[in-house]
């Protein structure tokens, strides 16, 4: 009778472990292919209906532009250009931008009744200096506020919760977003700007419970993502109070400069 014998377990845990590497892998390469096609179709919305009631300015990076959304009238611009159809959008926001490069946006001396800034997940990703991040976003905030009587700044959410990250990098992305929320609320805390906060834990991040509000690449938002964030938006910068009042001042004044509540 033949006589099998099984493999020491060292083996079996050695090709198990290498099974688990491809597949991881093959996945994380699948995701970044699919990444990198978003962004290519990927375009900024821009809004400039005939009487503006109030000018907004948008800066930041893929978040901002809407990469993921299935239309720029998906993405937040776009679900912002719906509820409010007299609002002028100059949207500057690019694909990979990290804070550093939103002072370029930023730049010009025009001035807006509101400038929105989403940005920050490149700088935790790309595993930027911590103290450069710090003094990015307060000079972010204060050429901002030369810009718009009201600035809102809604940086990342939980990073490390994105689909596209695994243990232990999804580890080091959740501290690494922790790092850049506190530096925004620090920043915001001194120049007297909104924060509207994204970061959630990983049990209680309704991108977690709900796969679907992601994109395909597992890193950005899909349309039913762009519409949690821009609930968001809304209720925490309180912005159909000041929207709407703004949009009621400026009534029969075409480009007037509407004053926001602070």
């Amino acid at each position: 009778m033949a006589s099998f014998t099984s493999p020491p377990v060292s083996k079996v845990l050695l090709w198990s472990t290498v099974a688990i590497v491809l597949w991881v892998g093959g996945r994380t390469a699948w995701r970044l292919h699919q990444s990198i096609e978003l962004t290519r179709l990927s375009e900024p919305l821009q809004r400039s209906p005939e009487r503006p009631s109030m000018r907004l300015l948008i800066v930041g990076d893929s978040t901002a532009v809407g990469t993921g959304a299935s239309a720029p009238q998906a993405s937040v611009a776009g679900l912002l250009a719906q509820a409010f159809p007299r609002l002028q959008i100059d949207n500057r926001a690019r694909d990979g931008a990290t804070f550093a490069q939103l002072l370029a946006q930023l730049g010009g001396d025009q001035r807006f009744d509101m400038v929105l800034v989403m940005a920050g997940g490149n700088d935790v990703v790309r595993l930027r200096g911590l103290q450069a991040l710090q003094n990015d976003i307060d000079r972010v905030m204060r050429r901002a506020l030369e810009r718009g009587a009201l600035v809102v700044v809604m940086p990342a959410g939980n990073v490390g919760n994105a689909p596209l990250f695994f243990p232990p990098v999804s580890w080091l992305m959740t501290w690494r977003s922790r790092q850049l929320h506190a530096f925004v609320s620090e920043a915001a805390s001194r120049h007297g700007v909104v924060v509207v906060n994204l970061f959630r834990e990983r049990a209680d991040d309704p991108f977690i419970e709900q796969p679907s509000l992601n994109a395909q690449d597992g890193l950005h938002p899909g349309d039913a993502g762009y519409r949690v964030w821009f609930g968001e938006l809304m209720a925490q910068a309180a912005l159909s109070q000041r929207l709407s009042a703004a949009l009621r001042v400026e009534q029969g004044a075409p480009h007037g400069g509407a004053i926001l509540p602070r």
